[in-house]
């Protein structure tokens, strides 16, 4: 590893520089970053370690100030087609920072392209990045250019394109560029590599193509996504068509990712794109652990998945090797796993205290506030699907512990006084949650109320479409309802909660304790 130096990470914002930042302050590293706009590194947890550099890559002054006293320069940004002279605007940034970095002194550059063959047309977005490269080799700075294909990782936007389609479509019609050959990386081994960048000669100037040596057509990536996210067989079968204009449309339609990015994206994806060469060995050793093959990369991607956890905050630990495939609030919002959600927030003259009582009593015989008839129907079907329904009622009235069944639910997660976290064990195709919280704001209170359900392939997308317009009725009730039995109980509220069949005898007695409570119920049961 080489001595400490002072690099700079341009596109720091994006998906390989959010990751980057982080490792090369692991390797001890004094890191600056130039980014346009400092605001967005406001909710990264590395942003108080790094020095920032307010640029914009066409500034020649702005730029030359921000390579100042920096050994190595990492540039990695590229456009999308955002325009039709991007092509041109991406060109000339890279004469920018490789004068900029002459200028200021700069040992090395290291710059991320892709993958692609020699001697055929290439798509524009390509055609751009291999442009790039070839600027910052001809520069007087000395220039390492990593060539990789598709990137495996939550927030690269091939991966992302790759589990959408896994996810969404049991059947996949697709052009003929699900036949070309692809060779993934790890988004783990990219940095792996960029971070080793700083080991290479310092007079080296060349390209080197980086893979995990897994090699594929498109058509089984998906395939093989499908087998490790645990979904049934997908079909793909291709049409004797390239239609890359065309199935860039489709893609934007049929997942979210945006029309802007899934064009050029689809369009790149019209040659094999395999590396030539293994040169990098030479000079930079395969991880200790090896390269990640294709399965252990999208495992590793989905792997907070897999560990059925709510992401309420993002919490890495950096010498993790499996971080680098996790979440970053900087990633794009279509970016991770589909996450659908209800929410409600609603305010209240009731003290927390007395909200967290019945937030904490919710379910059994005191019922979930909210259209009666609809959780008693909606637990008659999952009974007859083999689930648990709402026959499991609760353990104690009043008190909740985790681990404890609450009818269908299970407590997952409980923070006393403020927030109860239910994870649903009800039959679904997908996972869901309902998160409900409580604190303090002025005199009173702010509840707040989450739905949150992970959908499992289509299937999952149908089911929560189909029981959305329920969710109209019931949870914005639900939440009026719980507010006004906590104002009841503090005594607080102009009127007592709207009463219906099914809804605890409790609420029609808030002014009593809760014991008393109980056993009107109870008597008011046995009568």
């Amino acid at each position: 590893m080489s001595s400490p130096q002072r690099v700079l990470i341009t596109g720091a914002t994006g998906y390989v520089g959010g990751r980057l930042a982080p490792r090369m302050l692991e390797a001890g590293h004094t890191v600056r970053v130039a980014v346009r706009s400092p605001g967005k590194l406001r909710s990264v947890p590395w942003r108080d370690r790094v020095e920032v550099a307010e640029t914009d890559l066409n500034d020649l002054e702005g730029m030359t100030a921000a390579c100042r006293d920096v050994h190595t320069l990492y540039y990695l940004v590229h456009s999308m087609g955002g325009s039709r002279q991007f092509e041109e605007q991406d060109a000339q940034m890279a004469r920018t920072v490789a004068e900029a970095a002459e200028r200021a002194g700069v040992r090395r550059i290291v710059y991320l392209s892709g993958l692609h063959p020699s001697g055929v047309e290439l798509s524009q977005h390509m055609r751009s990045r291999v442009r790039v490269g070839e600027i910052l080799l001809a520069g007087a700075v000395p220039a390492v250019v990593l060539q990789a294909g598709v990137v495996i990782g939550s927030g690269s936007a091939s991966f992302e394109m790759i589990r959408h389609l896994g996810d969404t479509l049991p059947v996949m019609p697709a052009p003929s560029w699900v036949t070309n050959r692809i060779e993934p990386i790890a988004v783990r081994d990219v940095l792996y590599y960029l971070v080793h960048a700083m080991d290479l000669p310092e007079d080296l100037n060349r390209t080197f193509d980086i893979g995990s040596r897994d090699v594929m057509t498109y058509a089984d990536a998906m395939r093989r996504y499908a087998r490790v996210a645990g979904l049934r067989r997908r079909v793909v079968f291709h049409l004797p068509l390239p239609a890359p204009r065309l199935s860039g449309f489709w893609v934007g339609m049929v997942t979210p990712i945006p029309l802007a990015l899934a064009v050029p994206l689809v369009q790149s994806l019209q040659h094999d794109a395999v590396a030539d060469e293994h040169d990098i060995d030479a000079y930079v050793p395969p991880p200790p652990e090896g390269l990640a093959g294709y399965r252990r990369a999208v495992a590793l991607a989905l792997k907070k998945i897999e560990d059925n956890s709510v992401e309420t905050t993002w919490d890495v630990h950096y010498s993790s090797s499996e971080a680098a495939a996790d979440p970053l609030p900087s990633d794009p919002d279509w970016a991770g796993r589909t996450v659908f959600v209800d929410e409600r927030s609603r305010t209240g003259p009731a003290r927390p205290e007395q909200v967290w009582r019945v937030i904490e009593s919710i379910g059994g015989r005191n019922g979930w506030y909210s259209l009666p008839l609809a959780w008693q129907v909606r637990g008659v079907m999952d009974k007859l699907v083999g689930g648990a329904g709402l026959n499991r009622g609760r353990r104690d009235a009043t008190d909740l512990q985790v681990g404890e069944y609450v009818d269908w639910w299970r407590v997952e997660e409980l923070e006393e006084g403020h927030k109860l976290l239910l994870h649903a064990e009800m039959r679904a195709p997908g996972r869901a949650w309902l998160e409900l919280s409580v604190e303090p704001e002025g005199k009173g209170s702010r509840y707040r109320q989450r739905a949150i359900f992970f959908p499992k392939g289509l299937p999952g997308r149908l089911y929560w479409w189909g029981v959305w317009p329920f969710h109209g009725f019931i949870f914005p009730s639900m939440a009026r309802n719980i507010l006004a039995a906590a104002a009841a109980r503090d005594g607080s509220g102009p009127n007592a909660p709207e009463r219906t069949a099914g809804q605890s005898t409790e609420r029609a007695a808030a002014d009593q304790d809760i014991e008393r409570t109980a056993a009107a119920r109870d008597a008011a049961a046995r009568g």
